[in-house]
């Protein structure tokens, strides 16, 4: 397959202004295996381990401990992500997880109680659609389009569904089951001509590869950060389009929307505060932050969204773009069936197989191969460290005959 055709697009907000070169096997320490599996969980860069450390020496109050300013870390990193999706910091709030960022998102927009139509796909998150099962039990008209036999939704489907009762359409931009990539645009177009608003799960694309949510017209976007992001677990992000904030009627409130208060005390007798004592922040952040959030975590973003956004995305898709033509063209060529579309730009290739992980795991694991294996599939996730000599090993690891 040659993939000099694909269009890695012209927005890139992480443009390159680094000489780092990839793969970029120094940044990562020694793996005891051939790692295919940033996909589930990235391993952490030597850089985010030693700012990690730096965070808890401080935490210590250690004398030797060097000085953290974690307030300027909590603007550097979302200005940092905020560049890496092409959208400004104050459509960005800190959250617990991808999928807390989804879910305040559907209570910001009245869902459940407010009805109407929300239109998904068997290619969103396992996890979104259990929380869409239980908004159509809860009376939501909610419609799941079906992936082809080609691994992709339909776009004439998904026009058919979009309708004027239509809410919400909720997308994965890079599914995690193959790696499809919805054409964010065309979604976008398809569901603001209906009046609808669209949120799209982005945790298998930021970081791995050019995005322009704003040049898009995504509404709403959610993100951890323990995957391309090479995070940690606890810390995600969640993006609100500027232009929205004003319609969004959220139900949970917390004291890190406030940027201000009026404090009392003591309160005259049988009063309470008046909502005008507190002023929230006219940001994203004012309408969906709730508390402390993990520190850890953007100790550990502070340094490798730096790193990402210095090397680029266009320039780590391009570094792993002729790793997955060489197993795309071998795995097709020993008859493994592809789950994911020729072509496809995102850092995940999968590939069915029944019993996957009593076919493979030991074989896998002799070979020193890691990646992730599913009840009916394999899944091959292609980071800024994986080179020709990993693919080797992998495709040495995988049975010539597909295992019956």
């Amino acid at each position: 397959m040659s993939v000099g055709h694909i269009d890695i697009g012209s927005n890139d907000r992480a443009a390159p202004t680094s000489d780092v070169a990839l793969p970029a096997k120094s940044l990562f320490a020694s793996m005891p295996t051939a790692y295919f599996n940033s996909g589930s969980i990235h391993p952490l860069p030597r850089g985010a381990q030693r700012a990690l450390e730096a965070y808890a020496a401080h935490k210590t109050l250690s004398r030797s401990a060097a000085p953290l300013d974690m307030r300027a870390a909590d603007d550097r990193v979302m200005a940092l992500f905020a560049g890496l999706i092409g959208v400004t910091p104050d459509e960005l709030a800190f959250t617990q997880s991808t999928t807390m960022a989804e879910n305040l998102i559907l209570s910001a927009l009245d869902l459940p109680r407010s009805g109407g139509r929300v239109v998904t796909d068997e290619l969103h998150f396992a996890g979104s659609l259990y929380t869409y099962a239980r908004l159509a039990q809860a009376g939501v008209d909610v419609v799941v389009l079906p992936m082809t036999d080609q691994g992709t939704i339909d776009p004439e489907a998904m026009a058919a569904a979009v309708n004027d009762k239509t809410k919400l359409v909720a997308i994965s931009q890079v599914s995690s089951l193959n790696g499809f990539e919805h054409d964010l645009s065309a979604v976008c177009a398809l569901a603001h001509a209906h009046g609808a608003y669209v949120y799209t799960d982005i945790v298998q694309a930021a970081g791995a590869m050019p995005l322009d949510l704003a040049g898009s017209g995504a509404d709403f976007a959610g993100c951890a950060s323990y995957k391309w992001l090479m995070g940690d677990f606890g810390l995600a992000f969640l993006y609100a389009r500027k232009d929205v904030h004003h319609l969004l009627r959220p139900s949970w409130w917390g004291y890190y929307q406030v940027n201000g208060q009026k404090q009392i005390a003591p309160l005259p007798k049988g009063d309470i505060l008046e909502p005008g004592s507190y002023r929230p922040m006219s940001n994203a952040q004012g309408i969906f932050a709730m508390g402390t959030m993990c520190r850890t975590g953007v100790a550990m973003l502070d340094y490798s969204l730096d790193w990402i956004s210095r090397v680029g995305t266009r320039a780590l898709m391009k570094h792993r773009l002729p790793l997955i033509d060489a197993i795309q063209n071998e795995l097709r060529k020993r008859g493994y069936q592809p789950l994911t579309p020729l072509g496809s730009r995102s850092p995940l290739l999968a590939f069915a197989l029944d019993d996957a992980p009593a076919k493979l795991a030991e074989r896998l694991d002799e070979h020193g191969i890691s990646l992730a294996l599913g009840p009916d599939r394999f899944r091959i996730s292609l980071a800024a460290f994986n080179d020709l000599n990993d693919v080797d090993r992998l495709l040495e690891a995988l049975p010539r005959v597909v295992p019956s």
